[in-house]
């Protein structure tokens, strides 16, 4: 209320006209441009001041909506989060986590599901990568718009493969065949099956969902390490210094790792990540990536705005249509239009979001320094609705 009293003070001193000098008898008029003894200004000036006024008062306006706004998302409440929690649990969720400010505010297992059980992430996994990328680049060992051709040198006949970038391997847009194929236990060396894969569309022209990219990404990596482990050094870089053991990396027949799929976590493990995106890189006091790269990872590509590098993005919140990704997901790249898509309109345009199928879900919202982890069986679910029951605007 304190916030609306000195508005509407401000709004009144912009429309306060002086008792003297604004009188009837000190003012010009309108046919006079210059103004009489003692008056301020002519009925013209006065005109157009009174438009300038307004415009000020529409803006005061407008910034108290928005900090109105902001100041309602500050704090998410327990009681909606329970009523987030059931909605997941009648579409077969095990678990869901709710982190703001550093600290647990609410905690929910239900069919099967246990603070200590680990469940499968699926795609979630492919934004440790993007991690694991980011410290790639720190380390120098590579650039985010170096061509892929300049390791993998087998592409540079190739007048499409020679011309991508390691950030269109990251944000899916290389025009390389998604493959999912890739995923199966039988491959020998799904690094050689993948860089062998065609071309379906020019490089940085569409989206293509799917785990040849980071396979290729895997393969690029192991070049650059030159004799290095690539799981170790994911593990030295990434895993070790979140605290996550044991991880499954589905490693093929030459121990290479599937970065796409394959890790299992609690939900507490998983908000670790989350935990290390609203530190800015920084981990429980440690810099494990520089904030200004892990800034990159969350720009979207013309092609999808709405995927950044391994991370899914709102950021055309809350204007664009409300999407269900992993429906979208299932169609064939062709018909899926990713323009002006988000995942939540009711949710900050900031929020970042690692997505496994089956809906997993890391949500991760900077501005409300919020985390959010829902781990679950397939079953019909709606991501927008469940964030507007914990955001306390479900009704």
């Amino acid at each position: 209320m304190r916030c609306y009293a000195r508005v509407v003070a401000l709004i009144e001193r912009l429309f306060r006209r002086d008792a003297e000098t604004n009188t009837r008898d000190a003012c010009a008029t309108a046919s006079d441009p210059r103004p009489n003894d003692g008056c301020l200004m002519s009925t013209a000036e006065y005109k157009c001041d009174v438009v300038f006024r307004i415009s000020s008062a529409s803006q005061l306006l407008v910034g108290l909506l928005i900090a109105t706004s902001t100041s309602a998302f500050a704090e998410i409440r327990a009681d909606d989060c329970a009523r987030a929690a059931k909605y997941s649990e009648s579409r077969r969720g095990v678990s869901m986590l709710m982190m703001q400010n550093g600290r647990v505010i609410f905690e929910h297992y239900a069919n099967g599901g246990s603070a200590r059980g680990r469940w499968p992430i699926f795609s979630g996994t492919k934004s440790f990568w993007g991690i694991a990328t980011l410290a790639a680049i720190r380390d120098g060992l590579l650039k985010f718009d170096d061509p892929v051709s300049d390791t993998i040198t087998e592409w540079k006949s190739d007048p499409r493969k020679a011309q991508i970038t390691i950030r269109q391997l990251l944000n899916q847009t290389d025009g390389i065949e998604g493959a999912s194929r890739l995923q199966r236990a039988s491959i020998r060396n799904r690094n050689a099956m993948a860089i062998r894969l065609p071309t379906v569309a020019e490089p940085g022209s569409a989206f293509v969902y799917g785990p040849s990219h980071l396979q290729i990404f895997s393969e690029l990596l192991r070049r650059k390490l030159k004799g290095r482990d690539t799981i170790s050094y994911f593990e030295g870089r990434v895993s070790n210094r979140l605290g996550l053991g044991r991880l499954n990396f589905k490693k093929d027949s030459l121990g290479n790792p599937l970065p796409a799929t394959g890790f299992e976590l609690t939900a507490r493990e998983w908000a670790r990540l989350g935990e290390l995106v609203l530190g800015h890189g920084n981990y429980h006091g440690r810099q494990i990536i520089p904030a200004a790269l892990l800034r990159e990872a969350f720009a979207g590509s013309p092609a999808n705005p709405s995927y950044g590098l391994t991370f899914w993005l709102n950021q055309q919140a809350p204007n664009g249509r409300e999407a269900d990704m992993e429906r979208m997901l299932d169609l064939p790249w062709q018909n899926a239009q990713w323009t002006d898509v988000c995942i939540c309109k009711d949710a900050p345009p900031d929020m970042v979001v690692a997505l496994g199928s089956g809906y997993q879900r890391l949500f991760i919202i900077p501005s409300m320094k919020a985390i959010i982890v829902r781990q679950g069986s397939n079953a019909k679910f709606s991501d927008a609705h469940f964030l507007r029951l914990v955001l306390g605007n479900g009704g």
